[in-house]
């Protein structure tokens, strides 16, 4: 057999077993939105299932024998072609899941199943002690997965990896440490600040069937295909790419809260942007799927941040927010508008953190995960580590587990490694940003007429349409010319919050 008919038949091959992973999301998104409870020990049983077969057929020695058919042949000569990034995408996750047990992935899809569920009962409840023994479950196995796929310094490492390929903790740290003591102290500036926000303005009565319709359309308009997607609710927002042409996003609402669904709304359509972005003659290969999770929160955070609390945004969209929530929002400008959403204020939710203060969240949340899985501490230490932890990064002690431990859902399924991409998307998105404003032009004149599409094409052709070609410090690099760098971040929120507070940092 030639590499090209080789070629041909590892494609086909991979593109059946992405309709397999497709029909599991699928599956993922019902019981998180509207499965009735009681399915959840059966979806459980789904899951496993469908995990046993894609890892056995992602593990077939037929693939091993296609590759090294291929590798080294002239037919992927060019490391940037279309058929080489597959086929070197294609090996490294032929590697990793062969050195997984087929009992451990079916174990982990059953386990994770149903400590989501029971996460969502704790979460309410604020009950830790209802949800131990799930986590105790998962973490068990995460320890055992780290320790069939480590190569790097620490366990931590192999699990971080499946979500940012080649990163390491020990870089991480280098960035996370000076980042940690900058933000504390602009943070602190802030709040010091004179100059303060009338949060009163997104604490008022909005219907949560307006919200709907308001977040659908800002959506709508920053380039979210709604015929191709949806939204929904759910107990902790998250975006699911079903398949070509099937994107769907979720929101959480409170009818005296606009920013908690609006911003969670504008985060989830930037992954679906992103998704949406992707070549859909390519899905089911490396070429037709995204880089890796930093470079996903990228493009959510950058919607939800750098343009959605952006006065150019709210010069365009405050009329339509004030002609949607008739007699409401009246009485506000733009400018009050931009104020209030982006008030830093230390608090104990982070899907409501601020820009400044939200990176803090997420480095404790690294440094908690670096306990677990390379120090093993017990997992029923976990809210007194974390309460103490809060205090040191917060000077705030979390009133119960609903507003510490138990806020997020990721580890109910099992995503140890999943939190640093959201500081990393941060620092990639700070990056991307002021390089489309040097290509662009005036991006701030644009969104204040509504012009969102440009921007949204700059990026699908820079970074969405590129799939996996570059890892993802080499395609910050392609797109800016220069390596990932956390200054530009740190000059965003410097500018943005010196000029709303009345500071000079």
């Amino acid at each position: 057999m030639d590499a090209g008919t080789a070629y041909q038949k590892l494609i086909a091959g991979n593109k059946e077993t992405a309709v397999l992973g497709s029909c599991a999301s699928l599956l993922v998104w019902d019981e998180r939105t509207y499965m009735p409870k009681g399915g959840s020990p059966y979806r459980a049983e789904q899951l496993s299932f469908l995990a046993g077969m894609i890892h056995e057929r992602l593990t077939s020695p037929h693939i091993g024998d296609l590759l090294a058919t291929i590798e080294g042949s002239p037919f992927v000569g060019d490391p940037l072609s279309a058929e080489a990034v597959n086929v070197r995408e294609i090996r490294r996750g032929y590697d990793r899941q062969m050195k997984l047990p087929p009992d451990l992935v079916k174990a982990l899809a059953r386990v994770t199943t149903l400590a989501q569920g029971a996460w969502v009962d704790a979460r309410a409840a604020s009950d830790f002690a209802a949800f131990r023994p799930h986590l105790e479950e998962i973490v068990k196995l995460k320890l055992e997965e780290a320790a069939a796929l480590q190569t790097g310094e620490t366990p931590y490492d192999a699990l971080l990896d499946d979500y940012e390929p080649g990163e390491t903790s020990a870089n991480l740290d280098r960035v996370f440490g000076p980042m940690k003591t900058e933000l504390t102290a602009l943070a602190g500036a802030i709040e010091g600040a004179s100059r303060k926000p009338d949060m009163g303005i997104v604490q008022r009565q909005y219907a949560t069937d307006l919200q709907q319709a308001f977040g659908e359309a800002a959506a709508s308009a920053i380039g979210f295909d709604m015929t191709k997607g949806r939204l929904d609710v759910t107990t902790h927002p998250f975006c699911s790419g079903i398949g070509p042409g099937d994107i769907r996003l979720t929101t959480r609402y409170d009818e005296e809260n606009f920013a908690q669904a609006f911003f969670g709304t504008l985060h989830e359509a930037g992954h679906g942007i992103y998704e949406q972005g992707l070549d859909a003659a390519a899905f089911g290969t490396p070429m037709g799927d995204a880089v890796s999770l930093g470079i996903h929160e990228s493009q959510s955070r950058m919607w939800e941040n750098m343009v959605g609390r952006n006065l150019s945004f709210w010069t365009h969209f405050l009329p339509k927010l004030q002609s949607t929530f008739k007699g409401t929002v009246d009485d506000v400008s733009p400018e009050a508008m931009t104020f209030a959403v982006n008030r830093v204020e230390r608090s104990f939710i982070r899907v409501e953190a601020d820009e400044v203060t939200y990176n803090l969240h997420i480095i404790l949340r690294y440094e908690m995960e670096k306990r677990l899985i390379n120090d093993k501490l017990p997992v029923g230490d976990i809210p007194d580590a974390w309460n103490e932890t809060f205090k040191e990064f917060f000077d705030l002690t979390p009133p119960d587990d609903a507003n510490g431990c138990l806020q997020d859902i990721h580890w109910s399924g099992g995503g140890f490694g999943y939190f640093p991409t959201y500081s990393l998307g941060n620092i990639y998105a700070a990056q991307f940003f002021e390089q489309a404003r040097e290509e662009l032009g005036d991006l701030d004149a644009m969104f204040s007429t509504g012009e969102f599409l440009p921007l949204r094409d700059w990026l699908r052709e820079k970074i969405h349409r590129q799939g996996m070609r570059y890892r993802s410090g080499d395609l910050v690099k392609e797109v800016t010319g220069r390596g990932p760098d956390a200054e530009p971040l740190m000059r965003h929120l410097r500018g943005k919050y010196g000029e709303l507070y009345g500071l000079s940092f």
